[in-house]
This record gives structure tokens, sequence and C-alpha cells, in this order.
């Protein structure tokens, strides 16, 4: 027989079991505690209509008092300890999902965006908080309290257990049907929710367009759709819910036990089946059974969106990452070799198929080829944005799984089509990965990749935050991190599409200055603009995710069709 697997919740709160158990003892010696006013009316009572002296009823009052403290003292307690708890947890769980995504390939983070994570090392990790730091105390306080009330119930007169259980049994049933199918439904909603999300920032950040092509009411129509769609579900889903929700909460309400018990008290008392202390017990206790369970009832919802939480939390921390050697080796030189190398998405088609390619330290390759046949791909193998599905991809030698991730990025600069900028000063966003570079080379690398004179006309030059003071175009962003990458100075750096942008004259200056800049280092340039890579030592055409040609760019104007068809196209391009 196969052990089963642990939940999602339990695997998070495993570091953190420990404490809960104590939270939960702890809890259930206050909720016991707490049970004691309620049996000390009773029992004053019982000992002033049996003529015992006052200071016997004093004593148990004092008795109740000391049990009111010693709760008191358990609720805070127990509260630390889960609040304790869940403050280390929420730290293990971001460091976990901190130290994991170092080491997922790099496209991972291309098909998530900032939100996602945001969602999971932020707002799923405060959703723990409901399960770690309330919802297992508020179980154990929910069984604890009427497990006391019970037991001295039976002690009392057996006979009140069953009257006290009705309400509970009834509210019980109740709420199982009002839950039936909660899950399917919360699924439901949230995908609607989601819908809805989805077609309003669709209509926000396309409205502009929307507007002047086809008019505001046809491009509304479709978010006030799903809207409509969600508010349907919704209604639909809540209106069947409300007559036994409303049932449930009336069964469990503490008006609804003592009326019950007022009622029954009276007859059983009137027939001799019980005293009128044992009435008096019935009428103080039954309250103490059905509370906590109506509670319960309102801490569900949170409870499952911890669980849902937890779903997400391991699956982003069982996330694949870039398997490496168990000895990281150092390469002897920047020689780059594609052997026979092949690359899927997701098991699907090859995308690249057979590549073998070398480029040696020093020199100046460029890809260039129709729009989907794998350049950005082949040049995202490099830096291990993924790995290929076949041959291999060696650095100095080694093939890259055996060499150490930090070296290796070491070894490598990239700048693709996507720019990234943080939000923080323009001067940090051109040092990331860079220790230790003064203003003069940020200076420096900044005017070489012609962005500076744009810096010094923000609000506060280099200070500028992103975001904030700085409005820069996607040219202007590109031209950021073509410097951010040469301030870095990596032996190997990689740009894909970064002129794309440039105007003329600025795409001449930067192609200029990279060929200056470029000395000893290793260029692998992705190209649309033939223009801008004709002094290449290498130029390799790529078709249908292979490499039909390759040369210079005189002797593939004379020997390969595709390459002269697309230089003839970007000249007639440039005359019009």
């Amino acid at each position: 027989m196969t052990k089963k697997k642990p939940s999602a919740a339990a695997r998070l709160i495993a570091p953190v079991r420990s404490r809960i158990a104590l939270a939960c003892v702890v809890q259930a010696v206050g909720a016991a505690a707490g049970m004691a006013p309620f049996i000390a009316v009773v029992e004053i009572t019982r000992a002033l209509l049996d003529g015992e002296d006052t200071a016997h009823a004093l004593s148990i009052a004092w008795l109740a008092a000391a049990a009111v403290a010693v709760k008191l003292i358990c609720m805070m307690a127990s509260g630390g300890i889960t609040h304790f708890a869940d403050a280390e947890l929420q730290m293990t769980i971001r460091r976990g999902v901190a130290a994991r995504l170092r080491r997922v390939p790099l496209s991972w983070f291309s098909s998530r965006t900032a939100g996602s994570l945001k969602k999971a090392m932020q707002d799923d990790v405060i959703a723990m908080h409901d399960l770690v730091g309330h919802a297992y105390t508020s179980i154990t306080a929910a069984i604890a309290a009427p497990l006391v009330a019970l037991l001295y119930l039976a002690w009392t007169n057996v006979l009140l257990v069953p009257i006290a259980l009705i309400p509970v049994l009834v509210g019980v049933v109740l709420f199982a049907q009002q839950m039936h199918g909660y899950g399917g439904n919360m699924d439901h909603y949230e995908a609607a929710l989601s819908d809805v999300n989805a077609a309003a920032v669709e209509y926000a950040s396309g409205i502009a367009m929307i507007k002047t092509f086809s008019g505001s009411d046809q491009a509304f129509s479709r978010f006030q759709e799903q809207t409509e769609r969600f508010v349907s579900f919704f209604w639909n889903w809540v209106a069947g819910l409300l007559k036994i929700a409303a049932l449930t909460d009336i069964v469990l309400s503490p008006l609804f036990s003592v009326t019950l018990a007022s009622g029954f008290g009276l007859l059983l008392t009137v027939t001799g089946h019980i005293t009128g202390v044992e009435a008096l017990a019935l009428l103080v206790m039954a309250p103490a059974l059905t509370a906590p369970f109506l509670a319960l009832s309102f801490a569900q919802q949170g409870i499952m969106l911890a669980r849902r939480a937890a779903d997400r939390l391991t699956a982003l921390l069982d996330t694949p990452i870039l398997e490496t050697g168990t000895a990281m080796a150092r390469p002897a030189d920047t020689t780059i070799r594609f052997e026979n190398v092949h690359a899927t998405y997701d098991g699907a088609r090859d995308v690249l198929r057979d590549i073998t390619l070398t480029l040696t330290p020093g020199s100046y390759t460029a890809l260039v080829g129709p729009s989907g046949s794998g350049k950005t791909t082949l040049a995202k193998l490099l830096p291990r944005f993924l790995d290929p599905s076949q041959g291999e991809i060696s650095l100095g030698g080694i093939a890259l799984p055996q060499i150490d991730p930090e070296h290796l990025y070491g070894q490598v600069g990239f700048v693709f089509q996507d720019v990234q900028m943080v939000r923080a000063s323009l001067a940090q966003n051109l040092t990331l990965g860079t220790l230790g570079a003064d203003h003069a080379m940020i200076e420096e690398a900044a005017r070489t990749a012609r962005i500076h004179d744009r810096i010094m006309e923000l609000p506060d030059g280099y200070d500028t935050i992103v975001g904030q003071g700085a409005s820069l175009s996607g040219g202007e962003a590109q031209r950021v991190t073509i410097a951010r990458a040469l301030l870095a100075d990596r032996p190997i750096l990689i740009l894909d599409e970064a002129l794309a942008f440039a105007d003329a004259e600025t795409s001449h200056a930067l192609r200029a200055a990279l060929k200056t800049w470029a000395g000893q280092r290793t260029l692998l340039i992705v190209a649309h603009d033939l223009r801008n890579i004709t002094d290449a030592d290498q130029i390799c055409v790529m078709e249908n995710g292979a490499i039909v040609a390759r040369g210079r760019h005189e002797v593939l104007l004379e020997t390969s069709p595709l390459y002269a068809a697309m230089w003839n196209a970007g000249a007639m391009e440039s005359t019009k």
C-alpha cells in the first residue's frame, strides 16, 4: 500500500508543525478554562440554593476569575506562538521561492509577468497566514470548549446531552449541504474573475487604438460581456445558497440554542425529569456548543483560499531547474561551439534543427533570416534561457550544464528585444550586475551607447527614478540596456535586435562604437536590418530552424538567394 502524499499545505507548514501543535495545546487549555465562568454560574446557584455558606460560592467565583486569567494568558501565548511561526514560515517560503527562481531557466521568466510573481511571493504567502496563525487554533477551540460543555452536562444529568446537541447536529448537516460543490464553484469563480480582469486590462491598455479603429461601444462590449457573465454566475451560485446559509446561521446562533434550551428545560423541569439547577446548566451551556461552529463557518473561505495559495506556492517551489553538474568546471577560454543542436519549446516540434556553429574569441557573428526562423532561440541557448533537446553547447571546451551558472553569467552579457528595467535610478539600472563602477565609468558606457545626452535632459540626470521622473522611449530604454551590457564588460555579448529602435544616425554611431568596443570580445548579434551587420566576420542565414548559409556579406550576396533577397528588400525599403 503506497503512502498517501501530504497535501501542499501540510508540506509547506512542516517546518513549524511542532510549534502549531504546541499552540493548539495551549489553546485547548485556554478554551477549557474559558468554560469555567459558565460552570461557575450554575455551581454558585447550586451552592446558594442548597443553603451553603456564601464563602463556598465566593471561592467558586474566585476560581472562575482565575480561569478567565488563564484563558487570557493562553490566548495571548497561543496567538504569539502561531504568529511568530507564521512570520518565520513566510520568510522561509519567500527565501525558498527566491532560491528556486535563481536556478530556473531564464525562459521561465519570459512567460510570466511581474504581477504573477508578486502574487506568489506576496499575496499567496500572506494568504497562508489564516492557516498558520488562526485556523488550527480555531479548530482546537471549537473542539475543546464544546467537549468541556458536554462533559459538564453529562456529569450534571446525561439527559441534557442530546438536547444540547440538537442545534449542533442540525447545523452541521445544513452546513455540509451549503458547502457541497464549493470547490468546483470556487474554481469557476476565480476563472470568471480572471476573465473580467483580463478584459478590463485589454480595454484600458488599448483604449486609444480601439477608439480610433472600432469605436468605444464595440471595444467595451467584451469587457461588459465578461462582467455580465461573472455577475450571472456569481448570483446563480449565491442565490442557491441564501436560504440554506440563513437557516444554518439561525440554527447555530446562540439565540436559537437558548430558546431551544429554555423550552426543553422548562418542559423537563415541570415534568420532574430535571431540577431547576440542571435546567440552568442546559440554558448556560447550550450556546457554548454552537458558537465555535459558527465562527468556523465564517473562517471557512479563508482556510480554503490558504490551501489554494499553498497549491500554487508548492507548484512554484517545484518549478524545474537548470541541470548542473556535480563538479563545476571553469572554461579555458571563450570559444563557443554548438554541435548538432536541436531545441524545442515544451516538447513540441523542433524550433532549431542540427545547428553546428563555432564562435571564436573576439569574433563577430550575425544571425539573420525571416521571422520565426529561430534566430532569437539560438541566441538564447548560450545564456541558458533554455537547454537543447539534443546536441551540446560548450564554452571553452566545457558543456554549459557543467559550468557554474554564476560563472557563466559572468562571461555572457545579453541585450534582448524585451527591455528590462527596474524601478530604481538610471545609475542603478546601468550598474545592475556590475560592482564598483564609479560615475565616470557609468558615463563612459552611456556615451558609448549614445544615451548620455538624453539622461542629462532628465530632471535628476543619472539619479532619475525609472517610472517616476524618467520617460524613455523604446529605443532610449534599449540604449540604456546596451550601456548596461557594455559597463558589465563581459567577454561575450549577445544582442538581439538591439538597434531595431534606433534611427539611422544613432544606429550608425552604435555600430561604430560596438565595433571599437568589441576588440577581443565575442559578439553574437541577431539582426533584422542587414545594413547593421555587413562588417561581421561571419553571417549565418537561418530558415525554418536551420542554418542554410554562412559566410561574409560579400560572399553571401553571391551564394545565398535568401540573403540576397533580404538585402534587396531592405535596400528597397530604405529608399522609400
